[in-house]
């Protein structure tokens, strides 16, 4: 008899887990709170326009060829990928003129040498360096089942922490390469995506600047969510079961095994393995027993979580030259800005931001002549927001961007409006404190020091997500699957997991 799993929660980790697990010829079932799939991966329409509601970047590209290959799909058969050029565009704080990233070091040389002459030679040997780190960590811990600081330890990632720049601050590690604050901006503005600061974050994130400039700027088209989607069809393809609008409320535990999930509408489904894509506080803290749980309430609250973000979606009838389809403003005040999130608890005055154009590359997710914005600003987390703080900053956001990215008349060509702030992200995804993104990466948060894909406490329970190894974004869920299919199975080499592996 096949061995019963659940799966609570269907974003990218539990979809991709299902799969794994699926192929392998369990029988899946995955609780879903929500009405669809894809967690903060979630899409919505509305008079016309298409929205993603979370991730909006897609990057490293090898990661998802990686697991999609595994899976026995061609990810061409799923996905049309356009590569952007530009990659994206920023407006600085200190300067008028908005400058174009293009992900091709030949062409992006130019401009780096218009702000620090020479600087290019010292680039070229920072993005060698991050190459480095990327192959080695790809090919020896990012897909690696931690268990003690000693799985961090063997002659590949020694090399790497003796030959290169990984635990020093990232800022610092910049600061020996680039001297202009332009330059450095440019290098550090990646470290967004990890949901830490680059005064906080390990040199080894380096990595990301070369995931940026070699690897370059995708979009699938139809939207981020086509990715969700694939995997949606393909777990239902391989015979996975999905529950909707059915939220967990205990993980059931007997002398020490997980048995099953009791949901809220009172079924008791019985399971021999549980995994949890919910938020990893969420599912220890309140669908867990005391006795059970690895961690404290003194534990979590210890813990630093990425950013929140004050969202807004907007339809347009109206289209705007100046954008292009990724929009970045890096405010003058660049130290103040991330202080502003991470170690405060009010709205960033002077924030620093991030508007997505898909309709720029995709004119099917906007009407004819319209134009969907993605407006995103940053804020700490925990923020208690009434209406009418949520106006006055949604009308200042507004206007600094209408007056920053030349868009005239912008609060006029509204046609549609949707705001999500921290309060959303709590009660949509039971997200800790509201975080966007789930716990930061920085370097007392990384790797081996991250909660465990594996309950100490609970046998056969597992945990799937940005929120434990190897951390945020898309594709480290994609791997994180791959690290619990390797735990569930003995399998304890850091490299990515392969067909040798699995025996589907």
């Amino acid at each position: 008899m096949s061995k019963r799993v659940i799966i609570i929660g269907s974003g990218a980790g539990g979809l991709s887990s299902a799969i794994l697990l699926a192929k392998k010829g369990y029988k899946v079932t995955v609780l879903e709170k929500n009405s669809t799939f894809g967690g903060r991966g979630s899409v919505f329409s509305a008079e016309g326009f298409q929205f993603d509601m979370g991730p909006s970047w897609y990057l490293m590209p090898d990661i998802f060829e990686h697991y999609f290959d595994l899976i026995g799909e061609d990810i061409k058969e799923h996905l049309t990928l356009k590569r952007l050029d530009p990659s994206y565009k920023i407006w600085f704080g200190e300067q008028k003129d908005p400058i174009e990233m293009t992900s091709d070091l030949e062409r992006d040389s130019v401009l780096f040498e218009s702000y620090e002459p020479g600087v290019m030679k010292k680039i070229k040997i920072y993005l060698q360096e991050a190459a480095a780190k990327y192959e080695v960590s790809k090919n020896t811990f990012i897909y690696k089942p931690f268990d003690t600081v000693f799985d961090f330890i063997d002659r590949k990632t020694i090399f790497l922490w003796t030959k290169f720049s990984v635990i020093s601050s990232f800022h610092k590690h910049i600061a020996h390469f680039v001297k202009h604050p332009i330059l450095r901006k440019i290098l550090q503005y990646p470290l967004v995506f990890l949901g830490t600061s680059p005064y906080k974050a390990p040199a080894v994130y380096s990595l990301m600047n070369h995931i940026d400039f070699k690897m370059g700027v995708h979009y699938p088209m139809g939207g981020m969510t086509k990715v969700l989607e694939a995997l949606y069809r393909i777990a239902q393809n391989n015979g996975v079961e999905f529950l909707f609008d059915t939220p967990a409320e205990k993980i059931l535990v007997k002398d020490k095994v997980v048995t099953g999930v009791k949901t809220t509408q009172g079924q008791e489904l019985s399971a021999d393995i549980v995994i949890s894509n919910a938020d990893y506080h969420h599912t220890e803290m309140h669908l867990l027993e005391k006795p059970n749980r690895q961690f404290s309430k003194r534990y979590w609250e210890s813990k630093s979580v990425a950013p929140s973000g004050f969202i807004i979606y907007l339809g347009l009838k109206k289209q705007y030259d100046t954008l292009v389809h990724h929009n970045l403003y890096f405010t003058e005040k660049w130290k103040e800005s991330f202080e502003a999130i991470f170690d405060h608890t009010e709205l960033p005055e002077n924030p620093s931001y991030y508007v997505c154009a898909p309709s720029k590359t995709d004119p099917a997710v906007a009407p004819e002549g319209c134009e969907n914005l993605f407006v995103l600003v940053p804020t700490s987390t925990g923020l208690n927001l009434d209406e009418k703080t949520i106006k006055a900053y949604r009308d200042k956001t507004l206007s600094h961007l209408r007056e920053t990215m030349d868009l005239p008349g912008l609060e006029e060509n509204i046609i549609y409006e949707r705001i999500f702030t921290g309060h959303d992200f709590a009660s949509v995804y039971n997200a800790f404190k509201g975080t966007a993104l789930g716990l930061a990466q920085n370097l007392t948060q990384t790797a081996v020091f991250r909660p465990k894909t594996k309950s100490s406490k609970v046998t056969n329970l597992y945990f799937v997500g940005a929120n434990t190894n190897p951390g945020i974004g898309v594709p480290m869920c994609l791997i994180s699957a791959q690290i619990v299919f390797k735990r569930i199975h003995g399998i304890k080499h850091g490299r990515p997991l392969s067909a040798d592996d699995t025996n589907f």
